[in-house]
């Protein structure tokens, strides 16, 4: 899939799907997003069947916000509807490629049972602490 600009309205509709979504955060007046955006380009180009987004910062600012976008260019990657990396910081090509075929191989059953398993101990009330006191 080629390069897709991502807003408040289309966000939605490309992570809440299965498939791997590459985000890249930018913003024009952005210097290391000027030199990531060429990275992220050759990206998309050599993984056709994902998604890569480029969503604007200045235009998606309350969008931005949601995600607590705080330094660009940031890179995200979703899988299954699922978050699987967000970091700020330009990668280097290598590293981008070496991240997504990361992302391929997981195994989503595994992951999802550890998210899963993760919420249902965060839910899980703390044992009653009772004081024992002996005579």
């Amino acid at each position: 899939m080629a390069l897709v600009e991502i807003n408040a309205e289309n966000f939605r509709s490309y992570v809440d799907r299965d498939g791997i979504v590459v985000l890249d955060w930018w913003a024009a007046w952005c210097g290391p997003c000027k030199a990531f955006g060429p990275v992220f380009e050759a990206a998309a180009a050599k993984f056709p069947d994902l998604t890569f987004g480029k969503v604007d910062t200045d235009a998606q600012q309350e969008l931005a916000g949601t995600f607590q976008i705080r330094s660009i260019p940031t890179l995200m990657v979703f899988r299954d509807r699922v978050l699987l990396f967000s970091q700020p910081g330009a990668l280097p090509a290598g590293a981008l490629d070496d991240l997504i075929t990361e992302a391929q191989g997981l195994d989503m059953a595994k992951v999802l049972a550890e998210i899963e398993a993760q919420k249902a101990s965060e839910a899980a009330p703390e044992p009653e602490k009772k004081l024992i006191v002996t005579p």
